[in-house]
């Protein structure tokens, strides 16, 4: 399979198939209880992904290590600054404060609040594709699991942006179709970064540190901190088993695609 195809098919399921499995989520009442372990598992993936997969390609392509840290700093405070303008909303579940702010708002915002959720993940899923575009042109293995790490996470993170759209008063099928609509942006985006990339290797190796960077503001500031709701010993341990969990997965696969 060429390399445009895999980036369209893995777009295509970080994105389209998300927001599916969100919907089937966000409208079952039973399925929602195992919101919270996806969570966990989707922060050991995404850790993973940074510091076994991602950080150690990017760091054999750079030829300056100090400027590639740099990179990933200088991207953990640029998506900080992005959420705190609420240009990049990473909240991943319907009882997040974020969330139950807009919800308490969506009598006078008239949609407002679901719209700009809309535009905003149009936005990072644009983003979303230009990685994985990144990583495939680097190697179709890291590709592979870096597109597994953004599903993990992109599914609870999509619950919460329909429960948004529910609560500032669009219809379950209109709600469907705008995020629908917004997780098209990652295929334009990963479409966009492989002829971009093509005739501009040298970025490379600072994408894929933003793509870490990312990744580990996502799992550290967003996904971390809703774990600590849940404090009992049953649920620590339930947690970090799902995060070992997640890590493993993505070094299994490694392996394997290793012995190919």
């Amino acid at each position: 399979m060429s390399v445009l195809l895999w980036i369209v098919a893995a777009s295509f399921a970080g994105g389209a198939l998300s927001v599916l499995c969100a919907a089937v989520f966000a409208l079952n009442s039973r399925l929602q209880r195992y919101l919270g372990a996806m969570v966990s598992y989707a922060i050991g993936a995404l850790l993973g992904t940074v510091f076994l997969d991602i950080l150690p390609e990017a760091i054999k392509l750079t030829p300056n290590v100090p400027i590639l840290s740099g990179t990933v700093l200088f991207g953990i405070l640029l998506f900080f600054v992005l959420e705190k303008l609420v240009l990049w909303r990473h909240c991943h579940h319907e009882h997040c404060e974020a969330h139950e702010l807009l919800a308490r708002e969506h009598d006078h915002d008239h949609g407002r609040s679901g719209m700009m959720i809309t535009v905003g993940d149009t936005f990072h899923n644009f983003v979303d594709g230009v990685i994985i575009a990144a990583a495939f042109l680097t190697d179709v293995h890291l590709g592979i699991v870096t597109s597994l790490a953004i599903i993990a996470h992109e599914i609870p993170q999509e619950v919460g942006d329909f429960a948004i759209l529910l609560h500032s008063g669009y219809s379950k099928t209109r709600a469907f179709q705008l995020n629908l609509i917004s997780s098209f942006a990652s295929i334009a985006g990963g479409v966009l970064g492989y002829f971009v990339l093509q005739t501009m290797q040298s970025w490379i190796p600072s994408l894929l540190a933003l793509a870490a960077a990312s990744m580990i503001y996502i799992a550290v500031a967003d996904l971390i901190p809703g774990l600590h709701k849940r404090a009992q010993l049953r649920d620590t341990v339930q947690q970090v088993g799902l995060i070992v969990l997640g890590v493993a997965t993505v070094g299994l696969l490694g392996l394997l695609m290793a012995e190919q």
